[in-house]
């Protein structure tokens, strides 16, 4: 079972990584509305604002999930880098669940202390 901490931050960074990947999407769109259309530049405007948000707040809720959740150094690093390429967090985030890794790990066992 979770702790309401570990609970928190799995909703938290499922939540946010879907909100980068969508406004990732909106600044594609707008991207090819502005340079190949012409049509507008308010796609890029608007998402270029969301998704650098998007993108902050991905990175902070990450890093926050790993110490939560007990990632590994390397899959801290591989959920750091999906936040480059577009919706890659997303596909992150399904393989995290499957593999477990939203649900977090148990904390080691204290160390025994000996008398001496």
């Amino acid at each position: 079972m979770q702790t309401p901490e570990a609970t928190t931050v799995r909703r938290a960074f499922v939540t946010v990584a879907v909100v980068e990947a969508i406004t990732w999407a909106g600044l594609l769109v707008g991207m090819y509305l502005k340079h190949v259309t012409g049509t507008t530049e308010a796609g890029v405007w608007l998402f270029g604002r969301l998704h650098g948000a998007a993108f902050v707040l991905y990175v902070v809720t990450t890093v926050l999930a790993a110490r939560v959740l007990r990632w590994s150094p390397l899959v801290t690093l591989v959920a750091l880098a999906a936040s480059v390429p577009p919706l890659a967090t997303l596909l992150f985030e399904v393989a995290a669940r499957r593999r477990g890794l939203l649900l977090g790990r148990p904390a080691p066992a204290p160390a025994a202390v000996g008398i001496g």
